[in-house]
């Protein structure tokens, strides 16, 4: 497939050549010679710095058709000492995560921070459903599991933690409507390695999530009625969830109480 002027390896490949080309070798710690002639580094100098093999670098550079994995562009955009901007513009042309971003921006735990003064349950997913933030609302609501996983999952609670098939109301049903969530996530990060490898593992845990996925389902996250049997009886909520502009892949869920 060809490239768009705004994606695909060869503007990747071009986009690096400029950063190579405009990064000055005293700032990544290189002393240039008297007759250095290249302007700005080497290929051969970043991919030393990057701990890749020349070819491999060049190839990139000249927009292979090949898989980049998100740690080999981490070791670029740091050889090169990327600003903020250039770094993620890098992982968005290559479609990829950076591995070394911060998850949780502080804007992002601002607002969850703020939900705290609210008696409703919210909390934050990442892009392979890890439970980053949550409100006491959202603690007392999967008592039982929030309070003992040290790091806890949704996908991972909704098929591997016992207490799931108690507290969720028709499981099955809300079971296979997560796993076709993620599978339409999983198809605007198709070459996320994190991503694919959370996959291969849930369904080598969880038989249940194998048998789901193979539907090849797929669902856009939407709101609705989700019933909980908790211990004071049936607790029935309205969803609610968004994803945040400051970070596509990560979603805010909001479960409003319905009397």
């Amino acid at each position: 497939m060809a490239d768009s002027l705004l994606s695909g390896p060869k503007t990747l490949g071009a986009f690096l050549r400029r950063q190579r080309e405009n990064t000055a070798p005293e700032r990544v710690g290189i002393t240039p010679g008297r007759r250095r002639r290249t302007q700005g580094l080497r290929r051969e100098e970043v991919a030393q710095l990057s701990g890749i093999s020349a070819t491999w670098y060049t190839w990139i550079e000249h927009g292979r058709d090949i898989v980049v994995s998100a740690q080999t562009l981490a070791s670029i955009a740091d050889a090169l000492r990327l600003p903020v901007a250039a770094r993620r513009y890098l992982f968005a042309l290559a479609q990829q995560n950076d591995p070394q971003q911060d998850l949780v921006p502080q804007v992002d735990r601002m607002a969850i921070d703020a939900v705290q003064q609210v008696i409703v349950p919210c909390y934050l997913l990442d892009l392979t459903w890890n439970m980053l933030a949550w409100n006491a609302a959202a603690a007392t609501l999967f008592r039982g599991w929030l309070d003992r996983d040290a790091a806890p999952n949704m996908m991972h609670f909704l098929f591997l933690h016992p207490l799931a098939r108690t507290l969720v109301a028709d499981w099955e049903t809300r079971a296979g409507r997560v796993v076709a969530e993620l599978r339409a996530d999983a198809t605007h990060y198709q070459h996320d390695a994190t991503l694919n490898r959370f996959v291969e593992q849930m369904a080598e845990q969880s038989e249940a999530f194998r048998l789901f996925w193979a539907r090849q389902q797929v669902v856009a996250r939407e709101g609705g009625e989700r019933v909980f049997r908790h211990q004071q009886g049936e607790r029935h909520f309205h969803q609610q969830s968004w994803q945040l502009a400051s970070n596509r892949t990560l979603k805010m869920i909001l479960l409003m109480p319905v009397d």
